[in-house]
């Protein structure tokens, strides 16, 4: 049988005064629950964000698909695409401030356990959320989708409090097997229980149905795996589940 679940869009503020709206997805319940936030890809805040935070809310988690450009600005360009993205890496403190802003705004929720919080992310998003957990935030678990695995600031022992999933394409052209290396030294160094799984045969944007057609229209080397999609959801909520009890 299907949770109830309800939903609402949530506008809240980061420190740079960008005026960000969230969506937020959570099982009709009567006690608070654990609260994920979602991190998109670079397109922005967009259905597929969106219809991963219901998904976490059927599963019994409070969601919120955030917004990084503001205003919820979405595109299907990635030359638009990487032009927002590359906005927020500007300025050093943009991308934590934002993440930072979305997680408080989660955790207040009346719906929401806040000692109970947790991040994934999607290509861009699962950057964006393992810089979170860099800078010290609060997160029992952060669970990362072909994920650019890069650090400014890199993970150090005792601030890094989440356990890390990394669900990592075999065919990823755009973050290699030696970036992942990279980031297994780097959580090993700061002490971080991490796990990465590497899935056979995927690409980049491996976990979202529409891979392929935005591939084509932007001549960028993605592609969906329903495979890899599946078993990477499925690690996904034995952490969460496992984490967040």
């Amino acid at each position: 049988m299907a949770v109830a679940i309800k939903t609402r869009e949530i506008q809240y503020q980061a420190k740079d005064g960008t005026t960000l709206i969230g969506y937020f997805a959570a099982p009709e319940s009567t006690q608070p629950v654990a609260g994920v936030i979602v991190g998109p890809e670079w397109w922005g805040r967009n259905e597929y964000t969106e219809q991963r935070a219901r998904e976490l809310a059927e599963h019994g988690f409070a969601a919120l698909a955030i917004d990084m450009y503001g205003d919820k600005k979405v595109t299907t360009v990635a030359t638009q695409a990487n032009e927002w993205m590359m906005q927020t890496f500007q300025d050093a403190d943009t991308i934590v401030d934002r993440t930072s802003a979305a997680l408080a705004t989660l955790a207040a929720q009346p719906e929401v356990d806040g000692d109970r919080l947790a991040a994934i992310g999607f290509c861009y998003g699962g950057k964006v959320m393992l810089d979170l957990a860099r800078s010290g935030a609060d997160l029992k678990a952060v669970v990362t989708f072909h994920a650019n695995l890069s650090a400014q600031n890199p993970a150090q022992s005792g601030k890094f409090k989440a356990e890390v999933l990394v669900l990592h394409g075999e065919k990823d052209s755009m973050v290699s097997l030696a970036d992942v290396e990279s980031f297994k030294q780097e959580m090993n160094h700061a002490q971080v229980k991490s796990e990465v799984i590497i899935l056979k045969d995927a690409k980049h944007g491996f976990s979202n149905p529409q891979a392929d057609e935005r591939a084509k229209a932007n001549g960028v080397d993605l592609g969906y795996n329903a495979e890899a999609e599946s078993a990477g959801l499925t690690a996904m909520y034995q952490l969460l589940n496992r984490t967040l009890v």
